[in-house]
């Protein structure tokens, strides 16, 4: 598998929002093993630390935990902490500037709604 990384983060922060992902949608469980640093290291062709620093960023946001000789492990609950601080994020930081632009383009929740459904453009 071929991964993009993209400029406007650093990698380690990349691959954290990856695994977060993952957690979010399901493909992480609680109690699933996270692959090891050095599986991911050479699966995407990154530097050991860069998947250790990401890593640590997920122990310290209590979303893994390591198991001495084990390795990484979805904490119990994870899926729900990321909810709820991914959702806080979200109204906080990203809500006021959609808002603002469809404020902007003078779009409604009725525009949006008929847009998810395939109902057409509003004019």
């Amino acid at each position: 598998m071929t991964v993009a990384w993209h400029d406007n983060a650093p990698i380690y922060r990349q691959l954290r929002d990856r695994v977060v992902a993952m957690i979010l949608d399901g493909v992480l469980k609680q109690g699933d093993t996270l692959p090891s640093v050095r599986q991911v290291a050479a699966d995407f062709q990154l530097n050991p630390i860069t998947v250790s620093k990401a890593y640590q960023e997920l122990v310290d946001e209590s979303l893994v935990e390591k198991r001495r000789g084990l390795g990484m492990y979805v904490t119990e609950g994870a899926r729900d902490l990321l909810l709820r601080n991914e959702r806080q994020r979200f109204l906080r930081e990203e809500w006021p500037l959609l808002r603002e632009r469809l404020q902007r383009l003078g779009l409604s929740i009725d525009d949006l709604l008929r847009a998810r459904s395939g109902q057409g453009e509003t004019e």
